[in-house]
């Protein structure tokens, strides 16, 4: 397929390039899945100049923002604490145990186990509770370029900036979290969004603080006792038996202070935050497209591109109708109508539903509405959605291309059952009996938004080949770092340099071998 935007904006755009560009003849090859080493523009290539020219794609994602380096003393104090499984109240998670580097930024599964799994050491496919069945009701988002955030964190952006300020992550006014209330700045949210969500895992049962921990407590109360156990004070005194925290803070913090004052909440969510703020993977093949490489993409993915930014009326996808910016997020809130599965939050008539964002605002206006995800790195990331319901970007596009038949389909099929998460899962077919229910009650939102004219889902009727070509720009979009062992080592910790308490986090996989 020859993918043609309006003509008028071609040539314009034809007309404003250089000789050497303006000069090419048009191409009738068939795209082709190696990267493109040729130095001539193709076809595509001018096409695609002159989307990026009009929504100013190439700027960039890190300019003007303040990244801290993995090197400096805060972000590796944050490492440890991120690895160690002292901030699990029962000592058995950590925030590595659902975010760890070499899976994405993740967990690589549908939902996470957080707590009482059979083995704290297993991560990703293999890590089970005895039950075999998860208890945690959402998908573990990445943490990579996590600072890249403005707007807000978690799903439902429960944690969210008032301000919403450019390139500041949150950082230039306040922030409303669980703790305040929605709208209501949080005198304790820290400096950042970052560091404000790094405050709520550990109050969780299900992720990191079991039930028996803290029972019935506050979130204050949750913090103060982990603190505590990190300074070796309080109630924490002698939890842990072997104890170096304090020095370990003092050299980050470059303080002298005793541990009550130092060892406390705050400082560690603040170096928590640091540490998941430092991990910036965007080098990606689109991000040296971007900067004059042309033969960073193959001709199929550059018909991708031309698919994803283009919208419906012209011939595309209208994928950035959501997912823009250098982020590829427009940070708001969209109902999509992917099939829920999981325990759910609670809602609807049979309590295993989850209506996203209205959990938070209130306003029924917001059910089903989600955060739009960034798609920076998204081959890593699987499996996709709120509840981790899709596990490969095929079928992702292919929901979108027709919601109403994906539901049909994956109730039909029983679908979650041929997740990798739920394949020993016994009489799994009858584990999430009300998946085609629940799917179409957001269907009927979405069709309620679209007959209002408020969503920002596009109609699409997308072939098979324009589904193979947005994949396969969706592909262009990941960093090879995140991909190679060796070149993350920075951020995965060590078990001697790392380990203040004899609780770092040493992660393998089912087969015992190391992450």
């Amino acid at each position: 397929m020859i993918f043609k935007i309006k003509q008028p904006l071609a040539l314009a755009v034809m007309l404003s390039l250089p000789l050497a560009l303006s000069g090419c003849g048009e191409s009738d090859d068939i795209a082709n899945n190696s990267a493109d080493d040729s130095t001539e523009p193709s076809e595509f290539d001018i096409s695609l100049q002159a989307i990026i020219s009009e929504k100013n794609l190439d700027r960039s994602a890190i300019a003007n923002r303040d990244i801290p380096s993995i090197d400096s003393p805060l972000a590796n104090l944050g490492k440890k604490l991120f690895f160690s499984q002292s901030l699990g109240g029962d000592l058995d998670s950590a925030c590595a145990s659902c975010h760890h580097p070499t899976l994405g930024g993740a967990d690589a599964l549908s939902l996470p186990i957080g707590v009482e799994s059979i083995n704290a050491q297993v991560l990703g496919q293999g890590r089970e509770n005895s039950t075999g069945i998860p208890v945690v009701p959402r998908n573990s988002p990445t943490i990579f370029n996590v600072a890249l955030w403005d707007s807000s964190l978690f799903w439902d952006s429960r944690v969210e900036s008032l301000g919403k300020e450019n390139n500041q992550n949150g950082a230039a006014s306040g922030i409303s979290t669980p703790d305040s209330g929605f709208g209501i700045a949080d005198s304790n949210a820290g400096s950042n969004l970052v560091t404000a969500q790094a405050r709520f895992p550990v109050t969780s049962a299900e992720e990191m603080k079991t039930a028996d921990f803290e029972n019935g407590s506050s979130n204050t109360v949750i913090r103060h006792h982990l603190a505590a156990r990190l300074g070796d004070y309080d109630e924490g005194a002698g939890e842990l038996s072997r104890n170096q925290w304090l020095s370990e803070f003092q050299t980050a913090f470059n303080s002298n202070a005793d541990a009550e004052d130092l060892v406390t909440f705050e400082n560690s969510a603040e170096a928590i935050g640091e540490y998941e703020r430092s991990m910036v993977f965007i080098d990606s093949p689109w991000r040296n497209y971007l900067d004059g490489d042309i033969s960073a993409l193959t001709e199929q993915q550059k018909q991708g591109a031309l698919l994803f930014f283009a919208a419906p009326e012209d011939g595309g996808a209208g994928c950035s109708a959501c997912h823009s910016g250098p982020l590829l997020s427009d940070e708001r809130h969209n109902i999509v109508a992917f099939p829920q599965i999981g325990v759910g939050k609670g809602d609807g008539s049979n309590g295993d539903d989850d209506f996203g964002r209205e959990r938070v605002t209130g306003d029924a206006v917001d059910r089903y509405n989600f955060r739009t995800p960034s798609l920076l790195n998204i081959t890593t990331t699987a499996p996709y959605g709120h509840a981790g319901t899709f596990d490969s970007l095929e079928r992702v596009v292919r929901h979108y291309n027709n919601p109403s038949r994906s539901i049909d389909d994956y109730a039909d099929d029983h679908e979650w059952c041929q997740l990798a998460q739920f394949d020993n899962v016994a009489s799994c077919t009858n584990l999430y009996p009300n998946v085609r229910t629940n799917g179409e009650l957001a269907l009927d939102k979405l069709a309620e938004e679209r007959r209002e004219g408020t969503s920002r889902l596009p109609n699409i009727n997308l072939n098979d080949d324009e589904v193979d070509q947005l994949v396969a720009f969706l592909s262009s979009l990941t960093d090879p770092c995140i991909e190679s062992r060796d070149c993350l080592t920075a951020w995965i910790a060590n078990d001697t340099t790392d380990n203040p308490d004899d609780q770092v986090l040493i992660a393998t996989d089912i087969n015992g071998s190391p992450l």
